[in-house]
């Protein structure tokens, strides 16, 4: 587990454009149970998730069309909360930093490790954005 003074500034990376942290199995549950759209963001502290993970999940949030909620767990440290939400997202297979666009609890779109490393921030918001005007 990782320090909470490590990650606070990668937390806040997300959670100053909006996105709530979830700790905890029932909130997880909670938030995909939400009528609508949610956007889970599996969070992290590797250097993808602060060159392009949380810049493109942060750039896909503008435009027209977004989620109803978005919402955030920090693999290495939520375990509980990770590990919900990676229930969620089978069949794919656990990876952070990861992106999961349910709608009506209903995985709908998925961002695995392997399409954020190495990829832009622009291609990542670009992607996450076609999949909420296809879902939104």
């Amino acid at each position: 587990m990782y320090p909470a003074e490590l990650v606070k500034p990668m937390r806040e990376d997300l959670t100053k454009v909006g996105f709530e942290e979830l700790h905890t199995a029932a909130a997880v549950d909670a938030a995909i149970a939400k009528e609508g759209t949610t956007l889970v963001v599996v969070n992290s502290v590797c250097g993808c998730a602060a060159a392009n993970a949380r810049p493109g999940a942060r750039m896909s949030l503008d435009n027209v069309k977004k989620p109803d909620h978005i919402v955030t767990v920090f693999a290495g440290v939520d375990r509980e909360a990770v590990d919900a939400a990676r229930g969620y997202m089978v069949p794919f297979p656990p990876s952070s930093p990861s992106m999961a666009l349910f709608k009506d609890g209903e995985l709908v779109h998925m961002l695995e490790r392997h399409h954020i490393e190495g990829r832009p921030a622009e291609l990542i918001a670009e992607n996450l954005i076609d999949a909420y005007n296809d879902h939104c």
